[in-house]
């Protein structure tokens, strides 16, 4: 029998009754997808996910990805799991019908990459970077590209990766220096190196495709003169493959997620030969590779979110079998009485409640996202502008909270194991490292937070945050329309309200031109709205669940106990971590400031 890594009815609750995915497909562009359609691909992906992802989680974890004599070796299944993939028309989700995609709703590619993530976060990286690779292509590349390399990457014959870092740039894009020098025939000639490519080279596939960026010679300096070009490791000439004079340099030993390798990749070092084709037009790759970065950093949050699932569901199994002490109700009243489960312990329940209110919270807050991008994708004039400023504003936040709480969460999985968490024997020691990369990948958490901060917030003329908190309060105002919610609605909106004063006082300092003071404490704030926003999605959830129970359609004890579960968790919420903003708004507001330039010589 499977191991549970995540709970299909929770699902199915926030995908049909929170968010009515469904309600796309009535759309043009969604109509060959129905609900009963969303549900058979969602068991699709869940029988990948308990046949061959789950089985090999935790010996792709101890019998890691391996570099000798010029070659990446990986699990063998990785074969298995990349093929029935690209079978189940899931590499090709997001693609249109045309290029030879599935055209999902991204709410569907949301739920079913969070299903197979919990099962092996390690596993998923391999096809996710070439959906994503592959998008850009059908999205930015010319026909003759499409015709090269999409049906391969859908299918999952070849692999897909994107190649941005390089050794003295880090995330300062600004200092690349990988060049491309044009050539007659069209294509150029690329030199540089990449470090930290995940897939970027392995055993199991034919070839592997490269979204790279680099400057052409003679470009703009800085970020405007960055091009984007697709770099194949192996290119097609008189329809043969030829080595296209990329090296593999090594692999890195990593922490974590130990099943995909992490390359540092050096191009044109052998003959000086090696070839990329523009991707759209130059000086734009930048732009272009935004989109793949927008889609992974949503990723990044998803996967933080499913490891904490996953966590939890290991914790709570544990939680009901373990004996440990005796009732506290008990306790030195009688020596003889039998140890009690240490679920029945307050504390373990808290450590239980919390890993529960932050990832299903989590996971609600990455489909509120892709609820917005689906009606953007299907709406026109001002609504689609809307969409699209409320997906860019929420999207920081999306990857942040889930990862940097998600990583909290999994640590108090950990700790209702006691000494066992920490070893081997149970997987929360390999979901505690594998959760780690996640507040890093795609920008750290301080990278996301000036984002939002430093440019959603203010983003056109402040618009981006007034949608923002126009839908928190439509959430407010139906939720005190239930005595029940009352309480919690108030406390959200005072918390909103905060919220806006906060930010109004740092972008005082911005419009003063104090922008060091302004963005100084950019990860706090951060925290302070990642609560509010998984606040009004714990709310949103509230909401459901209190309709359902007083309409009559929990259907047998494990139904009501369900939607009870959800009101129990949410109130958990507002009383354990809404408090939290108390200590944040004091600290974003004093003018005591310890972290400035000015302060440097403090800190030996």
């Amino acid at each position: 029998m499977a191991k549970q890594y995540i709970s299909v009815r929770n699902l199915k609750f926030l995908l049909h009754e929170v968010f009515n995915a469904s309600e796309v497909t009535k759309f043009p562009h969604f109509e060959h997808i129905d609900k009963e359609a969303i549900d058979m691909i969602l068991d699709s992906a869940m029988q990948i996910a308990d046949n061959i992802a789950g089985p090999i989680a935790q010996e792709m974890d101890r019998k890691p990805s391996e570099f000798a004599n010029g070659k990446v070796t990986v699990h063998p299944d990785v074969h298995k799991f990349i093929q029935a993939m690209g079978e189940a028309g899931l590499i090709g989700s997001q693609a249109s019908l045309e290029v030879g995609g599935s055209q999902l709703p991204e709410t569907v590619r949301t739920a079913t990459g969070f299903s197979l993530t919990a099962a092996n976060n390690s596993i998923v990286m391999f096809t996710g970077l070439t959906s994503g690779a592959a998008n850009l292509i059908a999205t930015f590349g010319s026909e003759e590209l499409k015709n090269t390399y999409l049906e391969k990457m859908y299918a999952g014959e070849w692999q897909g990766t994107m190649c941005l870092t390089e050794p003295q740039a880090g995330s300062s894009l600004h200092y690349i220096t990988s060049s491309a020098t044009p050539l007659e025939d069209g294509s150029y000639k690329i030199r540089g190196q990449k470090i930290y490519i995940s897939a970027g080279d392995h055993d199991q596939t034919e070839n592997v495709i490269h979204l790279y960026l680099a400057k052409i010679d003679g470009a703009p300096a800085g970020t405007k003169g960055i091009s984007l070009f697709v770099v194949p490791s192996q290119r097609i000439e008189n329809g043969q493959f030829v080595d296209n004079d990329i090296t593999t340099i090594g692999i890195y030993h990593k922490m974590g997620q130990k099943g995909t390798p992490a390359i540092h990749l050096q191009t044109g070092a052998k003959r000086d030969d090696c070839r990329g084709w523009l991707v759209g037009e130059p000086h734009k790759g930048l732009m272009y590779m935004f989109q793949m970065m927008n889609e992974a950093r949503l990723g990044v949050g998803l996967t933080g979110a499913a490891i904490a699932s996953a966590a939890y569901y290991e914790a709570l199994e544990y939680a009901n079998e373990r004996p440990q002490g005796q009732a506290l109700s008990i306790k030195g009243q009688d020596p003889n009485a039998p140890q009690t489960l240490i679920i029945n312990h307050p504390d373990v329940k808290r450590l239980l409640l919390f890993q529960k209110a932050v990832f299903e919270g989590s996971l609600a807050l990455i489909l509120q996202c892709a609820k917005y991008a689906d009606l953007a994708h299907v709406s026109e004039g001002e609504q689609k502008e809307n969409y699209n400023l409320l997906l860019d504003m929420l999207t920081p936040v999306a990857k942040a909270y889930p990862t940097e709480m998600g990583i909290q969460a999994v640590s108090a999985g950990l700790q209702c194991f006691g000494g066992g968490g920490f070893c081997e024997d149970f997987p929360l020691e390999r979901l505690y490292r594998d959760i780690r990369i996640t507040s890093i990948y795609e920008g750290t958490t301080a990278i996301q937070s000036q984002a939002l901060l430093g440019r959603n917030v203010t983003m056109k003329n402040g618009k981006a945050a007034m949608l923002f908190f126009q839908e928190v309060m439509k959430t407010i105002q139906e939720a005190k329309t239930y005595d029940e919610l009352k309480k919690y609605a108030t406390a959200l909106e005072e918390e909103g309200q905060k919220l806006q004063k906060v930010t109004q006082h740092l972008v005082g300092f911005a419009m003063k031109g104090d922008l060091e003071r302004f963005l100084a404490d950019a990860t706090l704030y951060m925290e302070y709205f990642g609560i509010v926003c998984i606040g009004w999605q714990w709310l949103k959830q509230g909401i459901v669940s209190k309709q359902a129970l007083l309409a009559g359609k929990s259907q047998g004890e494990a139904e009501t106990n369900f939607y009870e579960s959800k009101l129990h968790t949410m109130r958990f919420f507002f009383a354990y971590e809404m408090p939290k903003c108390y200590a944040l708004a004091t600290r974003l507001t004093d003018d005591e400031i310890l972290t400035l330039a000015t302060e440097k010589a403090m800190i030996n």
